[in-house]
């Protein structure tokens, strides 16, 4: 723990009134937020690119945040960093009882469906002022499509989904005309409603072709930037400027950089 507490240390000089770093005195948990995300989507890009090496200065500046929180929990005495701690591992050990306990498990999926229940005895244990809903738990600030789909998932566990594939891939088709019939129509709010109703279907399909959207979605804007790319630097080669290069040459080279990709 000599490492950590180093950490705990430095944080506790920069949040120092008299000589901390003037930028983290005027961080407060709201402000901090944002920053998490974002060092969490750095963790997520640098694994998806490949770039292991830089991923242990990547989760240390996730792990950085959650430091963050535990100094600002300690000042308001909240919390602090021990506590944090303490709170999971009792959560590893109460959710693994068949590691922890004389419980056992026959397999991942089974561990799985484990886990969701107890997950949700805990939340409806919980002091929590909502009323009890299969849905309560899952965060409004994850990103969209990830949200998405954990509410389907929720929904799905108590029998609210698609008996079959077929259903889900019709419920796409039916969102598709309804945002055809909305743009008709002329009124971008309800073609707006309908693009969302449209989105969400998409999520429930991959759901239920067992792909994950968010991940998805990120592979299919790495192809798209990758591509464009090769589209600047071929046009950049040939001394022609993106701006005025005709679509038909752009959409050449897309196809070039399409051939080289499957070869």
């Amino acid at each position: 723990m000599a490492n950590i507490d180093r950490i705990l240390e430095i944080m506790s000089r920069l949040r120092d009134p008299e000589g901390g770093c003037p930028w983290d005195l005027e961080q407060s948990f709201e402000t901090i937020v944002l920053h998490t995300i974002e060092e969490a989507y750095e963790v997520a890009d640098c694994i998806e690119r490949g770039s292991l090496a830089e991923l242990p200065g990547e989760l240390g500046d996730l792990l950085f945040q959650v430091v963050f929180y535990a100094q600002l929990g300690r000042e308001q005495k909240l919390f602090n960093f021990e506590e944090i701690l303490h709170a999971l591992e009792t959560k590893l050990t109460s959710r693994h009882p068949h590691v922890f306990a004389n419980d056992s498990v026959s397999s991942a999926d089974e561990q799985a469906r484990r886990w969701e229940e107890t997950k949700a005895a805990e939340r409806a244990a919980s002091s929590d002022l909502q009323p009890h809903s299969e849905l309560n738990g899952v965060p409004r600030g994850l990103p969209a499509l990830t949200r998405a789909r954990k509410l389907q998932q929720r929904a799905s566990r108590v029998g609210f989904d698609w008996p079959n594939i077929t259903g889900v891939r019709d419920k796409v088709v039916e969102e598709l005309e309804e945002v055809d019939a909305a743009i008709a129509e002329g009124s971008n709010e309800h073609i707006a409603e309908e693009m969302g109703d449209l989105l969400f279907a998409c999520v429930n399909w991959a759901r239920h072709l067992g792909v994950e959207p968010e991940s998805a979605l990120r592979a299919a804007s790495r192809k798209f930037s990758h591509r464009f790319r090769f589209v600047e630097n071929a046009l950049r080669d040939a001394d022609i400027d993106i701006g005025s290069a005709s679509l038909e040459t752009m959409d050449e080279l897309w196809n070039e950089a399409k051939r080289l990709e499957r070869n």
